[in-house]
């Protein structure tokens, strides 16, 4: 009779990682379940949500952190910078890092409202 040694080879643990349990008790050819991936870091939904606003040419409102309000439409951005195209005034390169938020001009008023 032959009977299976329960005692794995080092073989078969030094292949995988200190916090990676696995399934020790896989025979080989034996596929692993693959794991969830990792979200990414980058989704591009900022660069969706300005392309979008700036082909409209979307009027649009940012306020500032000190509570300054800008209206005008996006006409330029990249990853730190928005250039904000204004009628009757001059344009202006903004940093992203000094705008609070923005919304689109007539949409929202941008405080909340309530019903009472």
């Amino acid at each position: 009779m032959n009977k299976r040694s329960l005692r794995h080879s080092y073989q078969d643990v030094g292949n995988r990682s200190l916090y990676d349990p696995g399934n020790i008790s896989r025979t080989p050819g034996q596929s692993v379940q693959q794991r969830k991936r990792v979200p990414p870091e980058q989704t591009h939904a900022e660069n969706y949500y300005y392309r979008k606003q700036m082909e409209a040419h979307t009027p649009m409102v940012l306020v500032l952190n000190d509570g300054e309000t800008i209206k005008g439409s996006i006409e330029w951005y990249d990853r730190n910078c928005l250039k904000v195209h204004r009628v009757g005034e001059p344009n202006l390169l903004i940093f992203k890092k000094s705008i609070k938020y923005l919304y689109k001009e007539g949409e929202n008023d941008g405080s909340e409202e309530t019903d009472g």
